[in-house]
């Protein structure tokens, strides 16, 4: 009979990372965050606001803080999984079980939890101003109604539908594109709200 998936073993029904991710789980659950799934991996929450994950890797099992970047990191500890990328979350890494002193997570998770409480949370940086192909330009200006139901469309759906048209190198295929665009636009529909 299949293991039932959950918080706990989702990472563990390949063998890998058991003993330490039992460690970091307890370490956690001990506290006031609520546990949960976002993204199919465990992480916990406070007030709906996503605190810290845990996860186990090839080479290594972890602990991130979803707002890190306020972290002392009195242990000098925490690694910017992709600097210059990542603005706010930070990764504690551990190869061993030996590698892991709970009473210095907990510290870290205590920490992490107060911040939450406080508010602090670096916000992702709003995106330059969206540039519209010249074919949908044309097309919005020309019709009223479809530019306003353009504007009634989030920024991450607008931005689909100008990648959508930019990205074909002839002039026919974003004609053609634009036509596509135009009857999902009227609908009230993203580009790719089928897939999701």
């Amino acid at each position: 009979m299949a293991k039932k998936k959950t918080v706990t073993n989702l990472f563990t029904q390949a063998g890998l990372w058991e003993e330490e991710l039992e460690i970091l789980f307890q370490i956690v659950r001990n506290t006031e965050l609520e546990e949960t799934i976002k993204w199919g991996g465990p992480c916990f929450v406070l007030n709906g606001k996503m605190v810290i994950g845990i996860g186990g890797f090839k080479s290594y099992v972890g602990i991130w803080f979803y707002q890190g970047v306020f972290l002392k990191d009195k242990y000098s500890v925490l690694v910017n999984a992709n600097e210059g990328v990542t603005k706010a979350l930070r990764q504690w890494r551990f190869k061993s079980k030996d590698e892991i002193n709970p009473k210095k997570v907990k510290e870290y998770v205590l920490e992490a939890i107060q911040n939450a409480k406080e508010g602090k949370e670096l916000k992702p940086e709003k995106k330059k101003s969206l540039d519209l192909p010249i074919e949908l330009s044309t097309a919005l200006k020309a019709d009223k109604k479809m530019n306003d139901q353009f504007k009634a469309l989030t920024p991450f759906k607008q931005r689909e539908f100008a990648e959508f048209i930019i990205a074909a190198k002839k002039e026919e295929t974003r004609l053609s594109r634009l036509e596509k665009s135009k009857l999902l636009i009227s609908a009230g529909k993203g580009l790719n709200d089928k897939y999701r």
